[in-house]
């Protein structure tokens, strides 16, 4: 064997190999091989005393692999490494080149953002060594999490019985928090809003009231609300009309946060999700004749794009839309992004999503579509609007109305599908000409608390804030739902949107870590140590520095909490285990607070917690057809009532109010790979 090339994903090896040929062999490392050993002192498999060495082990699960790389290396007269074009990425790499003891100083690491021949065949042409720069600040990080994970855990399942914390996720859990504690404070103020309605030109127009004697308008009861209604009954003299014409700027590119967002709000993506069809389409899909990833690498808070890029898009334009609709290249990125990455963009912009589609799944060809065109648009000319705004004088009171109409779609040519914005269409109208409303509204409203945070909004505000990473997001908001600190749900029965609602237990954690470790559990101290992770990858600071700043700060604030923090004893049913006669206590669970038996682990018994507001059934006095037993009246899980058989689930015939007979649908269950032939069969 010539060449090997070890990447990351099994797939994403299976595409390259066809790119590079007979005399390379890709292999994947199935992410990494190694993390921190679970031994030495407190099991952090760090040596704090000793300048934070850390001792690695071979993951368990990938023993098999390591073994095989082995094999694989021995035969190979050059290696070269080509995983994720990252921080998580180039530690991967040194990983793999430290267990097999690669000379560190060589070549060999192959970097690319897309794969397409063309750029994984120019990698290969300027290969480079390890980033050590990038791979200590990957260790830090792991360190820091280990540290504050393991120490930070052990505490609060001691204490209050909390699963775990962690140096990015307890700040997520605290913003949450944070924001239901401002809600619960809120205190309504009462407000008015006055509006007149008009009518001309058979085109029917809206003016609400902006100032009273030319200063804001402000009206905080009905009486006032009543006595300016007076006034805006009387006639209406337009005192200006301003017309102008107004640029709609397209979006920029997305980054891995705009784009979880964004899929998100108009995609129903879950972060988790979004992040996986991307992976897949950055990976490679089978199209017709070759295997190519669709869009370029989807963890990156840059938005700028390849030259190349931007020439063949704009020359796409060009011939498909029109000279006008070409427009011009703009970049916009944070202090601290990583930009020797690319934003997220398609890797041709000649594969359209129509051309592509019958090769993707459903949701594969949504989130393409989304990506393509957002790059895409960004590429093309403003949109233009007409905009009127017209003034209206009634006694001491000033009115507005606005209108505005697209007089050239630009961007909004191909982005228009993901826009809301509508025309609002005034009639024409002069200075100095009088106008009598034909309706004058006015509306009591009262000041709303802040909303709670959405997925959406969530990573928005973390991103703002410089909190954790692009690839870390999804992984934070798995983690505190796992951990059942938080829910995600909807606020009404009726509502579409949903959102963040801290647990009994989210709370409780909070208010602990607020106690003992508000000043290293926030926001302002976390964004810090990202700043510091980045410092250290460009070798601008010293990790072991770093990590003692750290420790120095955070030991002392653990020897406290041990010392003062109470202790959280099992809330007890007052009723006894039917297995072992032990007394039950309520825990808290993934989905919730359950019953069990307070010997746990030695008894297993487990109930549910009964919903006092859950409808019993009702009598009906009609006899199942089947079986002959009576029918009951129940609520589905969905809210609609039904008719069912009293000897379900022996026998399973439902029917609506109506009396219409309804198939019984049996709930799918999806046979796990781990599950046994055995047990199948059982």
């Amino acid at each position: 064997m010539k060449n090997l090339v070890i990447v990351e994903s099994p797939s994403k090896s299976k595409t390259i190999e066809k790119y590079l040929g007979k005399d390379f062999e890709v292999v994947s490392s199935v992410g990494h091989i190694r993390d921190l050993a679970i031994k030495g002192k407190d099991g952090l498999g760090v040596d704090i005393e000793n300048k934070f060495t850390p001792t690695y082990i071979v993951n368990k699960d990938k023993k098999e692999v390591v073994k095989e790389l082995k094999k694989k290396i021995k035969k190979a007269d050059m290696v070269y490494l080509a995983t994720d074009p990252d921080r998580e990425g180039e530690a991967i790499s040194w990983h793999i080149a430290n267990e097999f003891e690669l000379d560190l100083d060589l070549q060999n690491r192959v970097v690319f953002h897309e794969i397409t021949k063309d750029a994984v065949l120019d990698a290969f042409k300027h290969p480079r060594s390890i980033d050590m720069g990038l791979v200590r600040s990957q260790e830090t990080r792991r360190i820091l999490d280990r540290i504050i994970g393991f120490k930070l855990s052990t505490l609060l399942k001691n204490k209050i019985r909390s699963k775990s914390a962690g140096r990015v996720q307890s700040v997520a859990l605290k913003m949450i928090c944070d924001r239901e504690k401002e809600i619960a404070a809120f205190v309504p103020e009462e407000y008015w809003s006055v509006v007149a309605h008009f009518q001309q030109e058979d085109i029917p127009f809206t003016a609400s009231l902006i100032k009273i004697n030319n200063k804001k308008a402000v009206i905080s009861n009905e009486d006032q609300a009543n006595e300016i209604y007076q006034k805006a009954l009387h006639d209406y003299t337009i005192s200006s009309v301003n017309k102008k014409v107004k640029l709609r700027e397209p979006r920029l590119p997305f980054i891995t946060s705009t784009l979880q967002q964004e899929a998100s709000n108009k995609l129903g993506f879950s972060p988790k999700k979004t992040m996986t069809i991307a992976q897949k389409l950055y990976e490679g899909i089978d199209l017709k004749n070759q295997t190519q990833g669709l869009i370029t690498y989807m963890r990156t808070d840059s938005t700028r794009l390849s030259k190349v890029f931007v020439d063949s898009a704009k020359d796409y334009i060009l011939h498909e839309y029109g000279k006008e609709y070409v427009g011009h290249y703009k970049v916009k990125n944070e202090e601290g992004s990583q930009d020797a990455h690319e934003a997220i963009r398609p890797t041709n912009i000649e594969l359209t999503p129509e051309s592509v589609k019958q090769y993707l799944t459903p949701e594969q060809y949504k989130l393409y579509r989304f990506i393509y065109y957002r790059a895409l648009a960004s590429l093309m000319a403003s949109a233009r609007n007409h905009t009127v705004n017209v003034l209206l004088d009634v006694e001491e009171l000033q009115f507005s109305a606005n209108g505005s109409q697209l007089v050239f779609d630009g961007f909004l040519k191909v982005y228009d599908e993901y826009d809301h914005s509508k025309d609002v269409i005034l009639p024409t109208l002069e200075e100095k000409e009088i106008l009598k409303a034909k309706k004058v509204e006015k509306n009591q409203h009262f000041t709303e608390p802040p909303s709670r945070y959405t997925e959406a909004k969530l990573i928005k505000e973390m991103e703002e804030d410089g909190i954790g990473r692009p690839s870390t997001y999804s992984t934070i908001i798995d983690t505190i739902q796992l951990r059942g600190y938080v829910e995600l749900k909807k606020a009404t029965e009726t509502g579409k949107v949903k959102y963040f609602f801290p647990t009994e237990q989210g709370v409780l954690t909070d208010e602990k870590l607020g106690q003992f470790f508000d000043s290293i559990i926030n926001v302002k101290y976390t964004a810090n140590m990202e700043e510091q992770l980045d410092e250290i990858a460009l070798n601008h600071l010293d990790s072991v520095s770093s990590l003692q700043a750290f420790y120095d700060k955070f030991e002392p604030l653990l020897l406290q909490a041990y010392e003062n923090m109470e202790k959280k004893e099992l809330e007890k049913t007052g009723d006894l285990c039917p297995l072992c006669n032990q007394e039950l206590v309520f825990r808290q669970g993934r989905y919730g607070k359950f019953i069990s038996c307070i010997a746990y682990p030695e008894c297993k018994y487990t109930a549910k917690i009964e919903n006092p507001n859950k409808e019993e059934p009702e009598k009906t006095g009609k006899l199942c057809p089947e079986c002959n037993n009576e029918l009951l009246k129940r609520k589905s899980r969905f809210g609609n009532y039904f008719l069912g058989c009293s000897n379900f689930p022996k026998c399973r015939y439902i029917e609506n109010i109506e009396g219409e007979k309804r198939p019984f649908t049996k709930k799918k269950i999806t046979k796990s790979k781990k599950t046994s032939k055995k047990a199948v069969k059982k």
